[in-house]
């Protein structure tokens, strides 16, 4: 069996630290290009359509790379169900709860400022000039954490997701300690599949497989949905072997290019009518789709050969992978100021999505790493 390589001295495996920071940056720039799609300026603005969709597409892979990262450092679960629960579980859901309480608080706080409601979707692209500032409103949206997000808290749907996976993953893990390489591509054949149902409910019909009034779970559901990724990111590390360069891209950048093409042309298609619906909207960037699946599988083959040697380089990405999860907690704060910053230098429009996450990379991490540096205790249990 093939293990990860490129394992430096602290037993840290470089390229998955790499890894995550092209996922962590990736993440950014889609909530940075939210102004791009969700703005009034947006539906006016032929640039602006243009750009959001332009890195939208690109962007697609950042989730798909966090859940295969997942896949490759906790499968298969070495410790009993109670252990990794207790570790897994409790690391995610306090930073979970304590940042979801901050975001919801927020409007509640700009009221308190004496600041307008306007100021609300400065900060938040999905908020609404008219937001409620109210504090009853705000603890009816905190009572309702354990159940939902909303327009303050987007980037938390992503937690309640891994929670799910986190609570499956020993279950999962059973199987894939005792399944062979062949049983393995198997599943992923079968999943592989299943990425195409939302083009067929789209395009032919909502009742498939089984799918009726009565029935939400039809012929591919059990193999359905991110725990694909889970398996593919343990397989591909573990299963098969590295390829040389050359095969490497010979491989890799078609399959972007095709991903990318069918992502960008079916996302271009659909907004095109100005009166598509926000699930219509959505559906050429499913994370679980074929041609995401494509452009996340290409970047993670090219990313598994880079090879740091420098030992500054080292621990700088070792530096940030350990502050990810307290950047993404943070960073939707950000996004809104960081935005501002860049409009206000004028930032071509062409450029300001980057422009605008590499500001917000740097405020978070800075903010992450310095609560780490001197309260790490602490920052365990804020940042998870």
């Amino acid at each position: 069996m093939q293990q990860p390589s490129s394992s430096n001295q602290s037993g840290r495996i470089s390229w998955i630290d790499v890894l995550k920071f092209i996922a962590i940056f990736m993440v950014i720039c889609i909530h940075c290009s939210d102004p791009f799609n969700v703005s009034p300026e947006a539906r006016s603005n032929p640039e602006f359509n243009f750009w959001g969709a332009l890195y939208g597409s690109f962007l697609r892979p950042c989730v798909p790379l966090f859940v295969m990262i997942t896949g490759i450092l906790l499968l298969p679960v070495k410790t009993s169900f109670e252990s990794f629960y207790k570790k897994r579980v409790l690391r995610i859901a306090v930073p979970f709860i304590l940042w979801s309480v901050l975001y919801n608080l927020f409007p509640w706080v700009t009221g308190i400022l004496g600041l307008p409601s306007t100021v609300i979707p400065e900060v938040f692209a999905y908020g609404t000039p008219d937001a409620s500032q109210s504090f009853g409103d705000a603890i009816k949206n905190i009572t309702l954490i354990p159940f939902q997000f909303n327009v303050y808290t987007v980037p938390m749907w992503y937690l309640y997701m891994l929670i799910g996976l986190y609570l499956y993953m020993p279950v999962f893990s059973s199987w894939i300690e005792r399944a062979t390489v062949s049983q393995k591509k198997n599943f992923l054949g079968i999943w592989g599949l299943s990425l195409f149902l939302p083009y067929a409910y789209s395009f032919f019909s909502q009742n498939l497989f089984g799918l009726s009034a009565w029935n939400s779970f039809g012929t591919f559901y059990y193999f359905a949905g991110f725990n694909g990724y889970l398996l593919l990111g343990h397989f591909l590390a573990k299963d098969v072997k590295t390829m040389n360069w050359t095969k490497t891209i010979a491989i890799s950048l078609p399959m972007f290019i095709v991903g990318y093409l069918i992502t960008y042309g079916g996302f271009k298609a659909i907004t095109a009518n100005p009166n598509c619906s926000e699930q219509e909207m959505e559906l050429f960037f499913l994370y679980c789709s074929p041609n995401v699946a494509l452009m996340t599988i290409a970047l993670f083959l090219i990313v598994r050969k880079v090879k740091l040697n420098a030992a500054k380089s080292i621990a700088t990405f070792s530096n940030i992978a350990k502050c990810g999860l307290g950047i993404y907690m943070v960073h939707y704060f950000v996004v809104g100021f960081s935005y501002s910053i860049a409009n206000t230098f004028s930032i071509p429009v062409s450029i300001r999505i980057p422009v605008t996450a590499i500001i917000v990379f740097i405020i978070c991490w800075a903010f992450v790493a310095t609560c780490y540096r001197f309260a790490p205790k602490s920052s365990k249990w804020i940042f998870g």
